[in-house]
């Protein structure tokens, strides 16, 4: 739990600010995020279409309001 919420805000935006990776690096690293979750089974999903219906009740009642 974050409980120092400015401190955290900060530390963000000083990341941010010195942040000087290249698009090249970012795509190597969204490779090897992507490798990962493939290599733990979490991408692909086995079955894309579970759980569809219940997102599409609870879409229903959300645009509904």
């Amino acid at each position: 739990m974050i409980r120092d919420r400015e401190s955290l805000e900060r530390l963000e935006r000083d990341l941010l600010k010195n942040d000087r990776s290249t698009p090249e690096e970012n795509f190597r690293l969204l490779d090897a995020m992507w490798e990962e979750a493939v290599y733990f089974q979490i991408l692909p999903a086995p079955d894309p279409l579970e759980g569809i219906e219940t997102d599409i009740r609870i879409a229903k009642v959300v645009n509904s309001v």
